[in-house]
């Protein structure tokens, strides 16, 4: 399997890309705060070469995700569109309407379920499952959901999962989103759907807004994603037969990045190897 190329920039390969599809969390915010650098390199792309659709598997649709992002001071001429994996679910859910389901997640995830006319119910009485993360990300882990979990596989319920997401970094801390619950689910032999990273329905959504803003067809072969995250970014970009610019200091960074915050190309490329994943280029942080 071929090492990534290191780079010191994404000017080094913009001109052979264009459009973008850049992941949100750990890569331009970490949740408390954006990235300057980061923001400025996707503007510069979208001023000098092509859209950049931004691709997140947060589990509510993508307006609530623009408040998020102006909020953190994320400017709007770093992006063309949002898609979300919450747009990609509400497909799904649409079609298991009106349930019931039993709902789990922070409650500022209820915008996902709007107009969707889908009750919610508690795990006795409902048909299936909905997930977009624990109910309280702070304090709770995926373990404290095995006994209902159990439960509900013994009843073949169904679990649609809005965020594949494992873990993604808040601040200083590694906090556990819906494919964490989602993955403790099928181990217990539940069966899960998911529409986001890395699965095909979100990156079909992102082409098409990418290829919108062109005004013409975008041809694969010039469309980089950009991503910190190994089984959502990387393996999905993979599957679309996509180049991949991995982004060594989010997630994975206590792995990939050196004690002086430089790249350490051995350890991304054994990190890759180990996964069975492949990216053309790794950078420690996404900059011009």
């Amino acid at each position: 399997m071929t090492e990534p190329k290191s780079l010191a920039g994404l000017s080094e390969v913009a001109p052979a890309y264009d459009a973008l599809l850049c992941d949100v969390w750990g890569v331009i915010h970490n949740g408390r705060e954006s990235f300057p650098a980061a923001c400025a390199a996707l503007a510069r792309f979208r001023a000098e070469r092509g859209p950049v659709v931004l691709i997140s598997n947060a589990a509510r649709p993508h307006a609530p995700v623009v408040e998020q992002l102006d909020a953190l001071g994320v400017p709007r001429e770093a992006w063309s569109h949002i898609v979300t994996s919450g747009d990609a679910t509400r497909v799904l859910l649409a079609e298991r309407a009106p349930g019931p389901a039993w709902l789990v997640g922070v409650s500022s995830d209820a915008p996902l379920y709007e107009g969707l006319g889908l009750d919610g119910a508690d795990l006795a009485h409902a048909k299936f499952i909905s997930v977009t993360g624990p109910f309280d990300d702070e304090t709770e882990e995926p373990a404290d959901y095995r006994d209902r979990f159990v439960e509900a596989a013994a009843r073949d319920l169904e679990m649609v999962c809005a965020n594949p997401d494992i873990v993604v970094q808040r601040g200083d801390k590694l906090i556990y989103c819906g494919g964490a619950l989602a993955q403790l689910y099928a181990s217990l032999g539940g069966r899960v759907a998911m529409a986001g990273k890395p699965w095909p329905a979100i990156y079909a959504l992102s082409l098409a807004k990418a290829a919108e803003s062109l005004g013409r067809p975008l041809d694969p072969a010039r469309v980089l994603c950009i991503g910190d995250g190994l089984p959502t970014d990387v393996r999905g970009a993979n599957a679309q037969g996509l180049d991949v610019l991995f982004v060594a200091s989010g997630i994975h960074g206590a792995e990939t990045i050196s004690p002086d915050g430089a790249l350490n190309a051995p350890a991304v490329a054994d990190l890759l190897h180990q996964a069975g994943l492949s990216a053309a280029y790794a950078i420690a942080n996404l900059v011009w």
